[in-house]
């Protein structure tokens, strides 16, 4: 077996203790499976600080990043350093120039966080591989985007109030990822 499936996932095996990533062997030991990784997707972004701020937190959980075009200002990551630091150099960042370009190329679930839906995102459950899809800040997602997703998905807001930051419900949705994919 590979130690890259797609890019997304690594087999560990140990000998005598010391592990390494590589061709699977009869005298090697498999140790551990890390799955594939969890993907933030956003969806046309409208104002740059909060793409920025979603590659941050993509680099810092080890997920991936997939930004949809067209976006509300010139991409680059240059334009994005303010708010993404130097965390753009590390991060896992995809770039397509559609939504067509990006079911064209994408494996695994879509879930998307809408204010639209019901289903709470604490009775949801994750897998690895994942993609949490956000709108655009001014307007989400349009319909036929919404329909092609796998779930629709509320972050649960008791205090009231019309919707939350997209990069705030990006790190509450994938930290709620996170925390139920963990290891046990």
């Amino acid at each position: 077996m590979s130690p890259q499936i797609a890019g997304i996932a690594r087999i560990e095996y140990t000998r005598d203790g010391v592990r390494s990533s590589g061709l699977c062997d009869a005298s090697l030991k498999k140790v551990e499976i890390l799955t594939q990784k969890l993907r933030i997707a956003a969806f046309q972004p409208d104002i740059a600080p909060n793409l920025g701020t979603m590659i941050r937190l993509a680099a810092c959980f080890d997920a991936g990043i997939d930004i949809i075009e067209p976006c509300g200002f010139p991409f680059s990551v240059r334009a994005l350093r303010r708010s993404a630091m130097d965390y753009a150099d590390i991060a896992d960042i995809t770039h397509h120039a559609s939504w067509l370009a990006f079911q064209a190329s994408h494996t695994g679930r879509v879930i998307l966080m809408s204010t639209k839906s019901t289903t709470p995102l604490w009775d949801f459950s994750f897998e690895a591989g994942d993609t949490l899809m956000l709108g655009r800040e001014s307007a989400g997602v349009p319909e036929d985007v919404a329909a092609a997703c796998d779930a629709r998905l509320l972050i649960p807001m008791p205090g009231g109030g019309r919707s939350l930051n997209v990069a705030v419900s990006a790190g509450i949705a994938l930290g709620e990822a996170t925390r139920q994919l963990r290891p046990r």
